[in-house]
């Protein structure tokens, strides 16, 4: 019996036969085993945290080299994205949207287990942006539902790197209905600015940025759908407009506002991961700046320096250093203003500390104008 889950299997597959025979038959016999250079390093099993947050890390590496092991299961889910309560059939990994953030240092190994879970409809896979060779991973870890499978691959680049779902034939729709997220890649000696001085951060926070492409109705409402694959068709005919109808950081509208606004305290340095798998962004941090701004988030560049506005390039991210001054609420928006009011990209962070009058002070509060 063919189902809706089969043939969305089958249509995923199809592609994918004569890549893999292309990729098999242009593979040393032992590119699939063991590579000698990482057999003799430490291994350090990696715990994952959802975003924001981002998992525990020295910002200077200690040690030699290390395969640094990571497991990822992929979760397809109904998730709601605004306070209106629309809902949308997202694919994700882990759970979250973005999925969780990697951090590992210049010259480790990356080791990945990738799970599909049995009751998942659809194959997945990953492409890595911080790895060279198969599609970034992709034609390494294309799993099935059932199946799990493990790539490893070594660092060689320092920076901030997008990776994302890219079933062939399929890579818009998994990237615009979650399955994105960073790997950050640390220079072993640390991050530095432009004159080779040591730069440290308090805190490190992850945003993700998603433009969402909810269909809507003969009757203007945003269509209710049982299951991703019935989703598929209709989504597929929104994507295709170019319009979303949400644009947000992690996975909702208000999703790090309110209750759930980013934390600091004045004198904290923190750092602000940026990624956008598939859209241009320009974040804002309204009242601050970034003090130091690796706008392509590539670390062996000099960072800039006191910028306003940064460009996050669709299929990237981007890293941002700022030492809190004042406290207060602070927006964080994609500073096309449209995007971050109305369709939902705005992030708070809500800062502790006795307010500097030096650097910002009323000088007189409203009255009746003077008469001339």
């Amino acid at each position: 019996m063919i189902t809706r889950r089969t043939a969305l299997i089958g249509a995923a597959i199809a592609p994918l036969g004569a890549a893999m025979a292309s990729l098999v038959a242009a593979t040393p016999a032992n590119a699939l085993q063991t590579a000698e250079p990482a057999e003799g390093l430490e291994r350090v099993r990696a715990t994952l945290v959802p975003p924001p947050g981002v998992m525990a890390h020295e910002q200077v590496a200690v040690g030699a080299p290390k395969v640094v092991e990571f497991t990822m299961t992929i979760e397809e889910k109904a998730v709601v994205v605004d306070d209106e309560g629309t809902t949308f059939q997202a694919m994700t990994f882990d759970g979250s949207m973005p999925g969780p953030t990697m951090v590992v240092h210049e010259g480790d190994y990356v080791q990945l287990t990738l799970v599909n879970p049995q009751t998942n409809s659809m194959p997945h896979n990953i492409d890595f942006h911080a790895a060279t060779g198969a599609l970034g991973g992709a034609q390494l870890t294309f799993v099935s539902p059932g199946e799990q499978v493990t790539l490893r691959f070594k660092a060689t680049r320092s920076g901030v790197f997008v990776y994302h779902c890219a079933p062939e034939g399929m890579v818009p729709w998994h990237v615009v209905s979650g399955m994105s997220g960073t790997l950050m890649v640390l220079p072993r000696d640390g991050l530095k600015d432009a004159k080779g001085t040591p730069l440290r951060y308090d805190r490190v926070y992850t945003i993700g940025e998603f433009d969402l492409y909810i269909p809507k109705g003969p009757d203007g409402a945003y269509m209710t759908f049982e299951s991703l694959g019935d989703s598929y068709a209709d989504t597929m005919d929104a994507m295709r407009g170019l319009i979303p109808s949400h644009v947000v950081f992690n996975g909702r509208k208000g999703a790090l506002t309110g209750e759930n606004a980013l934390t600091s305290k004045v004198g904290e340095t923190v750092l602000f991961i940026h990624s956008s798998a598939n859209r241009d962004t320009r974040p804002h941090l309204i009242g601050g700046h970034g003090d130091w701004v690796w706008e392509t988030g590539k670390f062996a560049n000099p960072p800039e320096q006191d910028l306003e506005t940064w460009f996050v390039r669709g299929g990237s991210a981007a890293a941002a250093i700022y030492t809190f001054l004042q406290p207060g609420i602070y927006a964080y928006v994609n500073h096309n203003l449209i995007e971050a009011a109305e369709l939902g990209a705005t992030a708070h962070v809500k800062v502790e500390g006795e307010w500097n009058e030096d650097l910002m002070t009323q000088v007189a509060a409203p009255s009746p104008i003077l008469v001339q």
